[in-house]
């Protein structure tokens, strides 16, 4: 199985999708924890290009090019050969996140994304977790962090509330795979939901 999170910045995703893993990996399960961009050496080096710098460093269009590189990468060499192994995949972000941050919030791009993630990617996740939260939470969350990479949380509180708004859609639109969390909770209450939902999916 093939499992994401995704979330505007600093809503917990990233804590959510170790704490299912590890979850997974206590009930006797071989899981691989993996990230995006990145995940992959390729994918590694392509995700320092685009998550520092000046918020205007790329523009959308050359963004999405990159993405879906690393994207490409990082299928090719970590999630398509843990799939045929029989492993579950736990992934912090995936083509969902592409949608939202390049698709909508930075260009009306969304029908080009779709069509590239079509010729070069050609794979959704089985399952996907969206964590909910205040943006105005989440970006104070995500400054305050060590090692935060700065250029997406620089474009400030108004690309925090229209990526909350593209992701809620976002979950509308593919109801059958995405599961909508309340993220406002303990990390705790959230993880038990999350490894509850995931236990009924592989059941």
């Amino acid at each position: 199985m093939f499992i994401t999170f995704e979330g505007i910045d600093g809503s917990g995703k990233s804590t959510q999708s170790r704490m299912l893993a590890d979850s997974l990996r206590a009930d006797g399960r071989e899981v691989v924890a993996t990230r995006e961009p990145g995940g992959s050496p390729g994918a590694e080096e392509i995700r320092r290009l685009v998550l520092q710098g000046d918020p205007d460093r790329w523009s959308a269009e050359t963004e999405i090019l990159l993405f879906t590189a690393a994207r490409r990468d990082h299928l090719e060499r970590t999630i398509a050969p843990a799939l045929a192994e029989g492993r579950i995949v736990v992934c912090d972000r995936f083509a969902d996140s592409t949608r939202i941050y390049q698709g909508l919030t930075r260009g009306d791009l969304r029908a080009l994304v779709d069509r590239l993630h079509a010729l070069m990617i050609g794979r959704e996740p089985d399952l996907t977790f969206l964590i909910d939260i205040d943006p105005g939470i989440g970006l104070a969350r995500a400054r305050a962090r060590k090692g935060h990479e700065e250029r997406f949380e620089d474009f400030g509180l108004p690309m925090q509330e229209r990526m909350r708004a593209g992701f809620l859609a976002l979950a509308a639109e593919f109801p059958a795979r995405f599961r909508l969390i309340d993220g406002n909770r303990a990390p705790e209450t959230v993880a038990a939901e999350v490894a509850a939902l995931t236990r009924a999916a592989l059941a």
